[in-house]
């Protein structure tokens, strides 16, 4: 191979892909599924809580198949998937039913709201077709260690707010850690990116937003703890300053670390080919740097 591939952060070798030859060719009547999950054992390839990290793996195979570099089985049947079946057939989520009578009042009235977090829920299908309609980002299915959230209110849903694992490098917020290199690539489990944070535009309720940043502050580590097996220290987002002032982040006490470059994670050219975004953070500890700079 001229260049190494890359998938999800591991470089791969020609002596993984002669692995995974000889793997295939062990195992002649093994599934791709199967085969996915013994490649993750040989490799001991584990999310941060020992399961198998299968649908990364499988990823990796197929684009090695795609790519001619293995030779997988044929598909013996398609898997039944919700998420893609519940919309269009563009994959969008279908339309959930909700009350968008204005809510216009105090938020003392409308205290204490209710957080449930959705994922893996029936109530998921509302969280995913509010952002799709609400949202000016619409909704898009994340990718690794993730959590979905719907705050109710008098019964209703008012909000929702989406966090998902943190992006790899980020110089703003590197610096504000001040973490060595090896240390972000060993705890970078321990951030939680907010990629999404909706008010629906029928609630009209002063300071909501920022209430709700500030109670998911109190309650999102150890929700992380019990699905993932570990807690998180700190908390990021980013704000497109062209459209919003992140007003309602800053009230809650979020700091702004400064702007990206706008070349996006896979950039190879140096140049911007996204919009610039202001970096915002929330620490959820006060030693935070010491928790996050370990390397044992």
């Amino acid at each position: 191979m001229e260049e190494p591939l890359r998938h999800r952060g591991r470089i791969v070798t020609a002596s993984d892909i002669g692995f995974i030859r000889e793997l295939i060719a062990a195992h002649p009547g093994a599934s791709r599924r199967a085969l996915s999950k013994i490649l993750c054992e040989a490799w001991d390839w584990r999310q941060s809580n020992g399961a198998l990290r299968d649908m990364v793996c499988r990823g990796l195979m197929l684009q090695l198949h795609r790519s001619g570099h293995i030779q997988l089985p044929e598909v013996r049947y398609a898997t039944h998937n919700p998420l893609g079946e519940r919309g269009s057939q563009r994959g969008k989520p279908a339309p959930a039913l909700v009350d968008t009578t204005p809510l216009d009042a105090g938020l003392s009235s409308i205290r204490p709201l209710e957080f449930r977090q959705v994922r893996r829920t029936a109530e998921e299908r509302v969280f995913n077709s509010l952002l799709d309609r609400y949202h000016y980002l619409g909704y898009t299915r994340p990718v690794g260690e993730q959590l979905k959230y719907l705050v109710y209110a008098q019964g209703r849903p008012i909000a929702c707010l989406a966090w998902s694992s943190a992006p790899r490098h980020l110089g703003p917020r590197d610096r504000f850690i001040s973490w060595s290199a090896e240390a972000r690539r060993k705890n970078i489990r321990f951030l939680a990116y907010n990629t999404r944070f909706l008010l629906l535009p029928f609630i009209r309720v002063e300071h909501a937003a920022s209430h709700i940043l500030g109670c998911m502050s109190r309650l999102l580590s150890e929700d992380w703890e019990r699905v993932y097996g570990h807690p998180v220290y700190y908390l990021e987002t980013f704000v497109d300053p062209e459209r919003f002032r992140g007003t309602c982040y800053r009230a809650a006490n979020w700091i702004c670390l400064g702007l990206t470059t706008g070349r996006g994670k896979d950039d190879h050219t140096n140049r911007p080919n996204r919009p610039v975004k202001e970096v915002l953070a929330y620490p959820l500890r006060k030693d935070f740097r010491r928790l996050l700079g370990e390397l044992l």
